[in-house]
Formats: C-alpha cells, sequence, structure tokens
C-alpha cells in the first residue's frame, strides 16, 4: 500500500513511505507476527495497530546518489518451528531542484587574433547538473560588465542554449590586449539556481601597423639638416633614426637599412639601433648637401615599412650650410606663395563672375515684369495743364472768372473738364507764353461753351 507513489528526496527523516499489512490465519503465538527489513535499506518497520506496519525512512534521501531502492520486508511468526514470508517492494526516488549547475572549469581562456569578423567562434563553456528533467536544463547568461567604459555585450556574445562564445566585433590588439567577462549558468528549476565561471580572452597581435618615425621630424615646410664637420673621423656619429612600432612581438622588431644616398661610400645605418654614422675620413670634396634616404621595416609577416629623408650639411661653419640650402628654401617658400596666389586670384574672378551673372538676371527680370504690368493695363493718362486765363475787361457774360483745368489722354477723343472755385475778377493770366488772339480765342470758347449748358465738357 502506498509505494506506488516515489518519494521526494527531500523527505525528513521518518517520513512514512507506506503501510503493510500482515497476517497469520493461526491463533496464539501461532499467529503472532514480527516483521524487519533485511539487509541495508534507507527505511526501517514499525508497528502501527495489530498485523498492519509503517515504512518509515531512517536516513536522508539523495536520488543524485540513489535513484531507487529494491526494499525486502521479512515476516514470522513465534510458531515452533516458526513460519515466514518475505516480500520485495521497489522504491522510486523523486527529483527536487537541490543541485546547481557546474561548470566544468574553473576557468576558461582562449584566444583570438585581432582584426577578427563579427561572429567568429572564441570558445564554448560547459555546465552540467546532476538534478533531473527541467531542473537539469541549463542557460547560459553573460553577466554585464564595462570593458574600457563600453559593456561587455559589445565584445562577446554568448549562445544561451548551448554556450557557445562568440566576437561580436572586431577586436584591434592596440585598444584592448584582454578583457575577462563571467558567463552564468541558471537552470530550469523552480526557485532556479545558478553558478558562475570567469572568462579570459586574450587579443593576439596581427601586423597591421607600419613603424612611424620620431626623429629626425619630417616638417615638410622648413628644412632641418645634420651638421657633420669635415674633421670628423671615421665612425663620427651624425644622428639617430628613431622609430616606434605599436604592434608587438616580433611584429614590433624594427631594422635599419639605407636604401639611397648620395654618396654610399661615406655613411651607414646601424641595422638594429639606427645611427647615422661616418664609415671614412670626410674630405673637402664633399658636398655640402648630403641627402640619406632611410627605410625602417619590421619582422611581421608581411613586413611593414616607413620611410625617413635625412638632411646632413658637411660643413665646418653655419653661413657655408646657409648659402647651399638657401636656394632650395626660397624655391619652396616661392611655390608655397605662388600657390595661394592663384587661389587667391581665381576666388576673386570666380565671385566677380557671379556678381555680374546675378546684376544681369535681376535687371532682366525687373523689365520684364514692367512690360507685362504695362502691357494689362489700359493706356496711359498723360496730364495736361493748359494756360489758365481770366477776364481782364470785365465784358463776361458770367458774373464770375473761373479757371478750368483740362485733362487729356493719347486718345484725343475724350477729355475731362475740372471744376474749380470762383476765383476774383482781377485774376490775370499765370501764363507768361501766348498772345492776345490767343488768350480772346480760349476766353471766346469757354464762355461760348458755359452759355450753352448747365454741365461742362469738352468734346
Amino acid at each position: 500500500m502506498s509505494l506506488t507513489t516515489p518519494v521526494s528526496e527531500d523527505s525528513a527523516i521518518g517520513t512514512t513511505i507506506g503501510i503493510i499489512n500482515v497476517k497469520d490465519l493461526d491463533s496464539g503465538d501461532n499467529g503472532q507476527v514480527t516483521c524487519s527489513v533485511e539487509g541495508s535499506s534507507p527505511v526501517k518497520i514499525k508497528s502501527n495497530v495489530r498485523n498492519y506496519y509503517a515504512l518509515v525512512t531512517n536516513v536522508p534521501l539523495d536520488r543524485e546518489s540513489v535513484s531507487e531502492f529494491n526494499i525486502t520486508v521479512f515476516a514470522s511468526d513465534s510458531g515452533k518451528p516458526p513460519l515466514s514470508a518475505n516480500e520485495t517492494f521497489n522504491l522510486q526516488v523523486s527529483d527536487v531542484n537541490d543541485n546547481p549547475p557546474v561548470f566544468t572549469r574553473a576557468l576558461y581562456s582562449a584566444a583570438i587574433t585581432e582584426n577578427n569578423s563579427p561572429g567568429y567562434f572564441v570558445l564554448s563553456v560547459v555546465a552540467k547538473d546532476p538534478d533531473e528533467n527541467q531542473n537539469a536544463r541549463v542557460s547560459y547568461i553573460l553577466e554585464e560588465c564595462a570593458i574600457g567604459g563600453s559593456p561587455v555585450s559589445g565584445y562577446i556574445s554568448v549562445n544561451s542554449e548551448n554556450g557557445v562564445i562568440s566576437a561580436a566585433r572586431s577586436f584591434d590588439y592596440e585598444q584592448t590586449k584582454e578583457f575577462v567577462c563571467v558567463i552564468k549558468a541558471q537552470d530550469g528549476g523552480s526557485p532556479p539556481l545558478s553558478s558562475n565561471v570567469t572568462v579570459k580572452i586574450l587579443v593576439q597581435d596581427q601586423n597591421d601597423n607600419a613603424p612611424q618615425v620620431l626623429y629626425p621630424v619630417q616638417t615638410g615646410g622648413s628644412l632641418v639638416a645634420e651638421m657633420v664637420p669635415r674633421s670628423a673621423d671615421v665612425g663620427y656619429l651624425v644622428t639617430k633614426v628613431v622609430a616606434v612600432d605599436v604592434d608587438s612581438g616580433q611584429n614590433a622588431w624594427l631594422s635599419y637599412k639605407l636604401q639611397k644616398a648620395a654618396d654610399r661610400a661615406l655613411f651607414e645605418v646601424g641595422s638594429q639601433n639606427g645611427e647615422i654614422r661616418t664609415i671614412r675620413q670626410v674630405t673637402d670634396k664633399d658636398a655640402v648637401k648630403q641627402r640619406l634616404t632611410v627605410i625602417v621595416e619590421d619582422n611581421g609577416q608581411p613586413s611593414r615599412s616607413a620611410t625617413v629623408i635625412v638632411n646632413v650639411a658637411v660643413a665646418d661653419s653655419f653661413p657655408e650650410v646657409l648659402s647651399e640650402f638657401t636656394d632650395f628654401t626660397h624655391d619652396k617658400e616661392y611655390n608655397d606663395n605662388l600657390t595661394f596666389y592663384l587661389v587667391l586670384a581665381l576666388a576673386v574672378v570666380s565671385f566677380l563672375f557671379i556678381t555680374c551673372v546675378v546684376v544681369i538676371i535681376s535687371v532682366k527680370i525687373y523689365r520684364w515684369r514692367q512690360s507685362r504690368i504695362l502691357y494689362h493695363s489700359n493706356l496711359p493718362v498723360i496730364p495736361y495743364y493748359p494756360p489758365r486765363y481770366s477776364d481782364t475787361l470785365g465784358t463776361g457774360t458770367l458774373p464770375h472768372v473761373y479757371n478750368y483745368d483740362t485733362c487729356r489722354t493719347t486718345d484725343s477723343r475724350k477729355s475731362d473738364i475740372k471744376y474749380m472755385q470762383p476765383m476774383s475778377q482781377s485774376l490775370v493770366s499765370v501764363d507768361d507764353v501766348g498772345t492776345d488772339s490767343a488768350q480772346n480765342g480760349h476766353q471766346r470758347s469757354a464762355n461760348s461753351t458755359l452759355n450753352n449748358s448747365p454741365g461742362f465738357s469738352v468734346l
């Protein structure tokens, strides 16, 4: 009874896992039964009432150690001779989430060459959980941390199902030589259990940087020369080429050699230290200006190199050097000035041309708009103001003297007369030009018109 249901591994000691009923048809001592468990077993027999016995746990259970038990119960009566019987029961132990995932290593490390492609495989982490079913299902999570001020998720990513770590970006050895991150393994139990492991990733160098020359400085605009007196002996130190390579290892091992020189028999370059020395006695026949081209090469595969030009002046005094190098300096300055003035002249001419074009276009548009306005409007009115006259003799038929302003258009068929306020009879003409006949004619014409009609118009 009750032995078909598995018992949980976290059951406390003394937990009843089943009830056994034993019957003996005899009577008296012959029917008195005693039960016991044979061998080593995690359970024991406990008598409850007559003929009923309880199986209770007597040790802690651990499914990860023993997942099931075969329990043999031995029953014997008190008769003489005693009679007995036995029965074997199978006890299943059910799992609880009592074990966190455990990584196969205490520390993971991997190396990756710089300039890798995103998504490049780095390494895999593995964690095992001794539980079963959902309690043993492990998920991998990248713990957040900062690398150089940036989140670690910008550098690597981890597959939550299989623990594969991949590069999320292209690494640069000169910026990041190594970094450390933490991976968490978490099971699917409730509540979930987890554990962490440290992963160290080393970025390996690649020969992706050429040597950089620190001295002599390549100024470009000005000319720098090293002085060598004509009294210099063999092995005289002229200067030293100083270069660095930001790569590491053999990719940063530099070698120097003289690539080009005006007189190869006068100078040499140390292959390891970059020192430029004389290899013979300087004579008066040697030119003042000496131009050396030194190449600096690293030991990477493939190798990279840089070139530096060293100007050497063989002279005993500075004025002698200055006279030799002046032409070159002046030519350089002249070319720079010429280029500047050419660019300036081009800019001025372009500005003037654009300004002229804009002005011409503006004038054209203005004239076109004026012509369109005149075309759509009526004929223009040209005002004409004739001379003003008055009757100085006082013989007119009107009781008062009037002045009239006549406005005429270019179309002579229509005219307007503007009526003005009466004026004094003693008003004289304000027009000094004209004759008496013209004045009389105009006056008669006006009087005739006024006598014939109460309104005024000129046809």
